[in-house]
């Protein structure tokens, strides 16, 4: 099985992405990244930016599936709704791409890359970096969030019932 995947840890003020090649069993880490936007911009402006960039990271390493991270609703109801509009955002630009989709909860992702569910963010981060043989951890941390969102993705597709295909 060969498939290039990207990873997306979706974020108003920073959407993580990273793109990771599968060749059966050898995971590959191709590129990472962030897409920043400031809080003193537009919102509709700010969700244009992860629309663009996310698109741009499509069209440059063409990845056939996508793993993203589903919006926690925590204490903070508010952050939330803004994640969930950047999440909307890259989903729209995946939508075009015609990349199969795997959402995934924080715990799912947590439990694909450390085996544990309430591992917490240096865990995942240390994981992340032994699993692609990389000599750092990738920074920024959301960037690292998205390449496990990647990895879940790589070793769980066919195996939970939130993974859905568009036109293919």
């Amino acid at each position: 099985m060969h498939r290039t995947i990207l990873g997306i840890d979706p974020g108003l003020a920073h959407t993580g992405w990273g793109v990771v090649e599968q060749c059966n069993n050898q995971l590959i880490c191709r590129a990472y990244g962030c897409v920043a936007t400031p809080a003193s911009q537009e919102l509709s402006r700010r969700l244009q930016k992860i629309y663009e960039q996310i698109g741009a990271v499509i069209e440059r390493f063409s990845p056939e599936a996508v793993g993203i991270e589903t919006v926690w609703f925590g204490q903070n109801i508010t952050a939330a709704f803004a994640t969930g509009q950047a999440r909307g955002a890259a989903l729209v630009a995946c939508s075009q791409g015609n990349l199969q989709v795997g959402e995934y909860t924080p715990r799912q992702i947590k439990l694909a890359v450390c085996g544990v569910g309430s591992a917490d963010k240096h865990q995942v981060q240390y994981m992340t970096k032994q699993l692609l043989s990389l000599e750092d951890i990738p920074q920024p941390d959301h960037a690292a969030d998205a390449l496990a969102a990647a990895l879940c993705f790589s070793t769980h597709a066919n195996s939970y019932t939130n993974v859905y295909t568009k036109g293919r």
